[in-house]
């Protein structure tokens, strides 16, 4: 009965309409996203950042992958404890002390005298990287419409990869520009303080999320909130919704679950662990090792290094072009769809990349440029159908009371895959070249696919209420309406 009443009343619900509410949900939205940018940028600016930091500061190689891995290592337990303290503090205040950590990561490093200082200086940022990557699309799925919640939480992705692309023009700038000075590796992640500056003064002015806000009890807050996102009858009428659901049995008490009681029961462990699969399948394609060793790919494919810093540009540019289309897609086609769609692309990409590494040998003078157009069109099926996705599917599938606790948990699974990437990645290459690692993220797609067909419950088309009552019912694969 819980569940029929709940679905009675999300068709009761007013249609959107356009107005002044619709622009300040577009201001929050950009203004929270400044924490994907900020994600973005630290994650992209150590691929063209590695090579003159190490020759200023002595690294081998396996001092560059402590440096480059610590950020990713620090951000799954950032994603960890982010969820945790969001859930506690609100979304809006951690968003507001994660500018600060971003700051402060950045000052250490940009004055960091030796190693340990910059891998202290990495471990901070990948601190507030981890807990951005949870907060943001929370606070944003929380406060969006679900007809348009899709592109509205999709913005944060969209952030990320502009950030990484702003990360490697930089590099490309500044390494042809100030590649002579030993100090130009400081220079590149200097310029991250600025929007962490932007995002704590923007953040300031933003409002919590209304559905932390009504989980609390403060529900005069959160219709508040809400009669500034949406026009005043469907403010009401969301809210009646968001306490109905509290009312239901197993439903928004203001308390939240804890793990141990996520574990014992038989529907929320199921979705904690598809939430947990579709973080680590997204980083198993081994996107971050184009992200983080663009160049060294590259160079192995046959660029000189010089060459392969500006060509590594062309991989954002394709990223931020997917992540548009990815955007505009995001209410229109199912996530199962979406992201079947893209582990086939991906791993047929894998495959592609692997075969022209073993028909083109080493000195074949379209080598490095076939390798680079296979590379180009991975990062670009990636982001149009992967990326903006995962992230949007992550925030939307768990219930209110484990929001936190289980995006937290799936993005830090996500983020130990995606250290253990950044980790051994330049290993992997040295030990089987590109032929044997793009052979191997194939056969790891091809996994992935197979959890996304039998698996992952559709989220698209559904308030986040009845999203939950759908998936207690015992729906897990039901498709959108």
């Amino acid at each position: 009965m819980a569940v029929a009443s709940h679905l009675d009343a999300e068709v009761a619900l007013p249609p959107l309409t356009p107005g002044p509410h619709r622009a300040r949900l577009g201001v929050i939205s950009i203004v929270a996203c400044f924490g994907g940018l900020l994600f973005g940028y630290d994650t992209g600016v150590i691929n063209g950042a590695l090579r003159p930091m190490s020759a200023a500061l002595g690294l081998d190689a396996l001092t560059e992958g402590v440096v480059t891995s610590s950020l990713v290592f620090a951000a799954a337990v950032g994603a960890l404890l982010g969820g945790r303290l969001s859930d506690a503090l609100g979304r809006r205040r951690m968003l507001v002390a994660l500018a600060v950590v971003f700051f402060v990561g950045t000052v250490v490093l940009v004055l960091a005298p030796g190693f340990e200082a910059v891998v202290a200086g990495r471990v901070l940022l990948g601190l507030a990287v981890g807990g951005a990557s949870t907060v943001v699309p929370v606070y944003l799925a929380e406060l969006a419409p679900f007809e348009i919640r899709g592109s509205i939480s999709g913005r944060n992705e969209v952030a990320i990869v502009v950030g990484q692309l702003a990360a490697f023009v930089v590099n490309a700038i500044l390494g042809s520009a100030l590649g002579h000075l030993d100090g130009v590796w400081r220079i590149m992640f200097a310029v991250c303080a600025l929007p962490a500056i932007a995002l704590f003064a923007g953040m300031l002015r933003m409002p919590e999320s209304p559905r932390w806000l009504a989980a609390r009890g403060r529900h005069d807050e959160a219709l508040a909130v809400l009669r500034t996102v949406r026009a005043e009858d469907r403010a009401v009428a969301e809210l009646a919704q968001i306490e109905r659901a509290g009312d239901a049995p197993d439903g928004g008490r203001h308390d939240r679950l804890r793990l141990a009681e996520v574990l014992r029961t038989p529907w929320l462990r199921r979705i904690l662990l598809i939430g947990i699969g579709v973080g680590v399948a997204q980083q198993l394609t081994g996107i971050n090792s184009i992200m983080y060793y663009g160049q060294t790919v590259l160079v192995e494919s046959g660029f000189s290094a010089q060459a392969a810093l500006i060509a590594n540009v062309a991989p954002g540019v394709i990223a931020v072009v997917g992540g548009l289309v990815a955007l505009a897609m995001m209410d229109r086609l199912d996530r199962r769809t979406t992201l079947l769609i893209g582990f086939s692309l991906t791993t047929l990409c894998h495959v592609l990349i692997g075969v022209a590494s073993v028909a083109l040998e080493p000195g074949h003078p379209i080598r490095p440029f076939v390798i680079l157009a296979l590379v180009v069109a991975f990062v670009g099926a990636m982001q149009t159908f992967l990326n903006v996705a995962t992230w949007v599917y992550l925030s939307e599938v768990f219930p209110q009371r484990m929001r936190g606790l289980g995006i937290g948990i799936a993005v830090f699974a996500h983020w130990l895959a995606n250290g253990a990437i950044a980790l051994g990645f330049p290993s992997l290459i040295g030990a089987v070249g590109i032929t044997g690692t793009f052979f191997l993220f194939a056969a790891v797609g091809a996994v992935a696919l197979a959890f996304i067909a039998t698996q992952v419950p559709e989220t698209r088309g559904r308030s986040l209420e009845r999203l939950e009552h759908e998936l207690a019912a015992g729906r897990p694969l039901a498709h959108r309406r």
